[in-house]
């Protein structure tokens, strides 16, 4: 294979247990992001990677194929590795399980990166942010980039800071979209490398790409999506939702 997506997807998160089985118009939020993913033109497989019964039983009831793993892995990395390790697949693709805004779009534009350019070794996503909140939210992560667009910087304070006497007096900002995508060669040099200490104080993963030295390809796109890490994210993306509809 290609190129497969894999879902993680923890019933326990620590901010909000049970989110990617919390009711989203009448479906589990995983369903939302599986039946979205399901759309791309590029995934040869997808898999969602649960650690609990229940989740594996609610995805089976839609169809998906799951792969239960274990509980004790510390990020959704590590439970892709797990799932990802006996496959003969060159390219993975990291989907959020509780991004149910996610576009098929975004995924392929990540796997056709991965797939054009054999130097690449990981990808992922930025959208210009609009949204004056989001500038100084520390749950929205802001990236900075190079001139070949190779992330120089992810934070959750602003970035880049706007100095007094700066001569810009406009500048643009951008949020990190959370999809990743590795070469699976990548994703086990990934696994062996020391927690950076950027990260341990941002408690962002992909700073322990770039500490070590390894670089982050930053795709621009034009879509949004919502991490539902709070029952009031719930809300929102419902909110979106209804109004997408009308």
């Amino acid at each position: 294979m290609n190129v497969i997506g894999v879902i993680p997807a923890r019933y326990s998160s620590v901010r909000f247990e049970g989110k990617v089985l919390a009711d989203i118009s009448g479906k589990p939020m995983i369903q939302h992001v599986w039946e979205r993913a399901k759309q791309s033109l590029l995934l040869d497989d997808l898999i969602i990677a649960c650690d609990d019964e229940r989740v594996a039983e609610a995805a089976g009831g839609f169809g998906a194929k799951t792969v239960l793993t274990s509980k004790d892995h510390a990020s959704g990395t590590d439970r892709i590795i797990e799932v990802v390790n006996p496959l003969d697949v060159k390219v993975i693709i990291n989907i959020q399980g509780d991004e149910p805004l996610i576009q098929a779009t975004m995924i392929d534009s990540v796997a056709q990166a991965l797939m054009d350019d054999r130097s690449l070794s990981m990808a992922t996503l930025m959208k210009k942010i609009e949204d004056e909140q989001e500038k100084n939210d520390p749950h929205v992560v802001k990236v900075v980039v190079d001139k070949d667009s190779f992330a120089l910087y992810f934070s959750r304070s602003l970035i880049p800071f706007h100095a007094e006497n700066s001569k810009v007096d406009v500048i643009t900002y951008y949020k990190h979209i959370g999809l990743y995508g590795y070469t699976k060669d990548f994703l086990f040099t990934y696994k062996n490398l020391p927690v950076s200490g950027l990260e341990s104080i941002e408690c962002l993963e992909q700073l322990r790409v770039l500490q070590n030295g390894y670089r982050i390809k930053v795709l621009e796109t034009k879509y949004d999506t919502v991490g539902i890490d709070t029952p009031q994210d719930l809300e929102k993306v419902k909110r979106m939702l209804e109004g997408m509809s009308k």
